[in-house]
């Protein structure tokens, strides 16, 4: 049977890690803050944010949320992302994604300040990393690489396949994994909606990373004997007999999955914590940068 990875376990001792870090930058009259755009009413999208603001809370990290209408134009966004940038307390600024249709997610994204860039969405953050020297890495694949330290997996030489391909994901992660340094050197192989015969890939993998958003396609005969699978996904799917009326699955069948394999990742309980943790790291390595460099 899998080890099933306690991600919460994990992500409370980065968090415990950070508490010194916190305490030091306050002894120097630095409270790290990190301000939060949320734009419109996409239900999950405010859960996720209510358990950013409580990370920040519980590390007594400073925190704002600014909840703006989704009939906000591109100009207005834009205003309130050029304000955080002159804010000299504001040290993180994250926009959560995804944003109302009619807005222009890059355009949005290339404003951010890049030291003030906690989630490494903009391509000066994203190009660091991919030329092997990452100052803020986008905080899920920060995570991904926390759980495989933890764990004692060691990618190199493995062979990591990638299901998804998006820019807060599969691409961060599969740069992260073949670079030349210490949790990396791994034979990277990424797959995305236009493979062709999926499972052909996946069952090679030592180490299957499933983040395409799409519920329960992993499954049991995907994947081979012995493997670690980390399950990114977080899906809502109905269910008349759940109190909410429906419950969260990942990417990967767990049932067929964990059989079979080596260790994997719960949903929820898995990745999700550690992407928190690391938005909580980055914010802190901002706070630093801006005030001690």
């Amino acid at each position: 049977m899998a080890k099933i990875i306690d991600g919460k376990q994990i992500a409370e001792e980065v968090k415990t890690k950070l508490k010194n870090k916190i305490e030091s930058l306050k002894e120097n009259g630095i409270t790290p803050h990190l301000s939060v755009l949320l734009i419109g009413d996409n239900p999950a999208s405010h859960v996720y944010v209510s358990m950013k603001e409580k990370a920040c809370s519980k590390l007594k990290i400073s925190s704002e949320v600014r909840r703006l209408s989704k009939e906000l134009s591109q100009e207005e966004v834009i205003k309130n992302v050029e304000e955080l940038n002159n804010n000299k307390d504001v040290n993180g600024i994250l926009i959560q994604l995804p944003l109302p249709k009619h807005l222009n997610e890059n355009e949005i994204l290339m404003k951010i300040n890049p030291q003030k860039d906690v989630d490494g969405l903009h391509p000066v953050n994203f190009g660091k990393l991919l030329a092997g020297n990452p100052e803020f890495v986008p905080c899920t694949p920060a995570g991904i690489l926390e759980i495989l330290e933890y764990e004692n997996i060691d990618p190199e030489g493995k062979h990591a396949v990638v299901v998804g391909r998006s820019n807060i994901v599969g691409k961060p992660i599969a740069a992260l994994l073949m670079r030349k340094a210490k949790g990396g050197n791994a034979t990277v192989t990424v797959c995305h909606t236009r493979t062709k015969e999926t499972a052909h890939f996946t069952r090679q993998a030592d180490i299957l990373i499933a983040a395409m958003g799409v519920p329960e396609t992993i499954t049991g005969d995907m994947v081979k004997e012995g493997a670690v699978v980390i399950d990114v996904g977080m899906n809502r799917v109905d269910d008349p007999t759940a109190k909410k009326g429906y419950r969260l699955v990942g990417d990967v069948h767990f049932e067929s999955v964990e059989k079979k394999v080596k260790a994997i990742t719960p949903v929820p309980g898995g990745v999700g914590p550690l992407t928190i943790a690391m938005l909580m790291k980055n914010t802190v390595l901002a706070a630093k940068n801006q005030n001690l460099s």
